[in-house]
């Protein structure tokens, strides 16, 4: 599988990373977009015991290391509470120094969103950071910070209280800038197996395009080439969204492309070579909206095929343009996909109890049958459910893109409900049911299907599906319907079904759909082991 390009080092004691501006160390909440540290503690079994042992703010780059072993914890916990780890950071300030080199002592009390700083003995937790000027005559000017203690916005409140708040630190008065220029430049620390010193340098990345640089840091380019680019407001550009899709961009929005936005595109459609740029308009009467003109519009570029080749973790899929609303292919879903191809949910709980190896999966509300493809790849036998026939004929396209046989696995036409009842009636079960509804939809067996009203019915009905110790994969994009009131009607679904849950796993937007207080989660999804 891809590799994981922010890992700086790895041995069965320590994992040290590149962590990039604009992502967590860890959830915020339960039900948030994942930290660095979640999303990687949930992706491999090898990194199930990753234990945090020090942390650096969401908009701060730079070198992290996480313990792997009780070793590692138990001595790295020591060498930080003992000041013995070496950290130097890099920063940018547009304000001059008051001197080259100056040393801030002070104690950090809370006030709100932001930290104070007080003389010593007045109250608060004491901190220390020593400043040395890199690069002098400059502005904007680079800087040196050594923090002696670990406290939370040390060097951002010293920085600001000194006479030089860093470059786009707005919340303690620094200029506007794209990132706040502040970087983990360096981390020196005794192994906690050998005794020898290690030291991890990586120099900072100012000005590179955070949300570009993000990406990056997760996405290994050569197995994955699909992937959100720009989500909204999380990542500077309200209302703007754009999708990489192989060698096309795909822009979205409610209006025409501004100005700014078009720059934007032209500039990345030189840097990385991209064939085709699209735009479509988004509709909020999508319903009532014909599907010819929900397609994109050409804005640069070469007109792209009917279907456009791209790559999600190695794995082969086709998408298209001309589609409507959708592409063929839901991007906010590849982690969950993975989880499947590698038989890996997280810490304890794989996708299939007794290994995918001829496990029978339901795919219900399959589109192009994304999930069939990646339970297929690890060896699974696939039954996949679609009202529609062109939906399933792409979808097993997508299977022989990947060198598999449609013909040994079952594509079924018609009804969600409708075929699970038949299920039952036939007593047959699978070791894995995914739902993954629209929002809305219709049918002429079904009828009306609304996620916020009937996602509880809809689980209802496939527990008779699952077996005893199989997986329940449950998923919603309703913007309105909130974690709890999703998790809720899963659970209150399932126990007044008779079954119980062994285990379950919540799962939030993967990491480029950041979350933000202007962008706001919507995709909410649930692994559950059932008894």
């Amino acid at each position: 599988m891809a590799s994981v390009p922010c890992i700086l080092f790895e041995d069965e004691h320590l994992l040290v990373v590149n962590k990039p501006a604009g992502w967590n160390t860890h959830a915020p909440s339960a039900t948030a977009g994942e930290g660095l540290y979640d999303w990687l503690r949930h992706r491999e079994p090898r990194w199930a015991q990753l234990a945090v042992v020090h942390r650096l703010d969401k908009e701060t780059s730079g070198v992290m290391v996480l313990s792997k072993s009780t070793l590692a914890n138990r001595s790295l916990t020591e060498q930080f509470s003992r000041r013995t780890v070496r950290k130097r950071y890099l920063l940018l300030t547009d304000r001059r120094p008051p001197a080259a080199t100056l040393v801030r002592r002070s104690e950090l009390a809370r006030a709100g969103a932001r930290y104070t700083s007080r003389p010593p003995g007045t109250g608060g937790v004491p901190a220390e950071t020593r400043f040395r000027i890199v690069a002098a005559n400059a502005s904007p000017w680079l800087i040196e910070a050594e923090p002696v203690t670990g406290r939370t916005h040390q060097i951002r409140v010293h920085a600001a209280e000194a006479g030089f708040p860093i470059l786009g630190d707005v919340l303690y008065g620094g200029s506007r800038a794209p990132r706040l220029c502040l970087h983990a430049a360096q981390l020196e620390l005794c192994h906690p197996a050998t005794g020898h010193p290690r030291q991890w340098t990586v120099p900072p990345a100012f000005t590179a395009d955070p949300p570009r640089a993000l990406r990056a840091a997760f996405l290994d380019s050569a197995e994955t080439t699909a992937c959100r680019w720009i989500h909204g407001a999380a990542d500077g550009w309200p209302g703007w969204y754009v999708d990489r899709l192989g060698s096309v961009l795909l822009s979205q929005s409610e209006a025409a492309l501004t100005e700014r936005q078009r720059e934007r595109l032209v500039e990345w459609l030189a840097q990385e070579r991209f064939d085709s740029v699209y735009h479509k308009r988004l509709s909020r009467r999508l319903r009532m909206t014909p599907a010819a003109s929900l397609a994109p519009s050409l804005v640069f570029g070469n007109p792209a095929p009917h279907r456009v080749d791209l790559l999600e973790n190695g794995v082969r899929f086709a998408v298209g343009l001309e589609e409507g609303y959708s592409v063929g292919l839901f991007l906010d879903q590849r982690d969950n996909r993975r989880r499947l191809l590698v038989n890996h949910v997280c810490a304890g709980l794989p996708a299939f109890e007794a290994g995918p190896a001829q496990a029978e999966v339901l795919n219900t509300f399959a589109y192009t049958c994304g999930f069939s493809v990646c339970a297929a790849l690890a060896g699974a036998r696939t039954t996949s459910v679609d009202l529609s026939r062109n939906y399933l004929e792409w979808g097993q396209d997508n299977f022989r893109r990947n060198g598999l046989a449609p013909a040994t696995h079952t594509f079924l036409r018609g009804d969600a409900f409708d075929w699970l009842r038949r299920f039952q009636r036939q007593g047959r079960q699978f070791a894995l049911v995914l739902l993954d509804p629209p929002t809305f939809s219709t049918s002429k067996i079904g009828g009306r299907f609304q996620v916020e009203r009937d996602l509880g019915r809809l689980v209802a009905a496939a527990l008779p599906a699952v077996q005893r110790g199989g997986r329940l994969f449950v998923s919603s994009n309703a913007a309105r319907l909130s974690p709890a009131d999703f998790l809720e009607s899963v659970s209150r679904a399932v126990a007044a079904g008779g079954r119980t849950v062994a285990r379950q796993h919540y799962v939030p937007q993967p990491p480029d759909f950041p979350v933000g207080r202007d962008e706001p989660a919507y995709l909410k999804t649930v692994w559950l082991c059932l008894e």
